[in-house]
């Protein structure tokens, strides 16, 4: 698998996010994956809004999201069934605004049927990054808050491991180790690389991809009781 990064210049609000890709990336090859900052999607979209105080912050922040529990660091949510900190919603690399985010999944089917058209190509994946912080662990790694053109879950329940035991419950979560194998050479400061391409990904190409395939049951997560306990879901009845 080659994974390459693209620096760029910024990305201004409301601008051709597709024309801005090909400007700096006139070309990919047939079955490539290409991740690009939920940042620039969002900026695209134009959901930002100028920052006026921490309680407007916070509004919005609830208003983003479908659960939501203050910490002292942060807002500890969930929004379009992932868990995420304060709703997605950014200060950084904002020049004063505070920035949200749109539907994802819409705006990768939207960015990956342009690029298409201009790359003259058929099996194209696009996965939308964001930062996000797994529970005990130091520093970011990246989730796919939306994908397109590629199936982000690989199911391996029935294979057989190496010594021949059938495995009952895996599940590769191929959207988000893409992400996060991406967002290590995107970066998280002044890199100005919104975008990497991902060439030679070990997926499963298709035109149709479930929004909601990446979802699992609330019944079944290993997580669960902690959300339970944190309240940010209700308890079966």
């Amino acid at each position: 698998m080659k994974v390459t990064s693209v620096h760029t210049e910024i990305f201004e609000e409301k601008a051709n996010l597709a024309d801005f890709i090909v400007r700096f990336l006139p070309t990919v090859p047939e079955n490539t994956v290409l991740a690009v900052s939920s940042k620039v999607v969002a900026l695209w979209k134009g959901c930002t809004v100028d920052y006026q105080s921490k309680a407007q912050k916070e509004t919005l922040i609830r208003r983003q999201s479908q659960a939501a529990l203050k910490t002292p660091l942060a807002w500890f949510t969930i929004k379009d069934g992932m868990v995420m900190t304060n709703a997605g919603i950014d200060e950084s690399n904002a020049k004063g605004k505070l920035i949200f985010l749109p539907d994802c999944y819409a705006c990768a089917r939207e960015l990956r049927a342009a690029l298409q058209q201009a790359w003259k190509v058929h099996n194209l994946g696009i996965v939308i990054t964001d930062s996000a912080i797994l529970p005990l662990r130091a520093g970011v790694i990246a989730a796919a808050v939306g994908y397109a053109g590629f199936h982000g879950v690989k199911d391996l329940r029935g294979k057989a491991d190496i010594f021949g035991k059938k495995l009952q419950t895996t599940l590769v979560d191929v959207a988000d180790s893409l992400a996060t194998t991406a967002a290590l050479l995107m970066g998280e400061a002044a890199e100005q690389c919104p975008l990497c391409v991902i060439e030679g990904a070990p997926v499963v190409f298709t035109e149709d991809v479930p929004r909601d395939e990446i979802k699992y049951p609330v019944q079944n997560d290993l997580y669960t009781p902690l959300l339970r306990a944190a309240k940010l879901i209700e308890e079966e009845k």
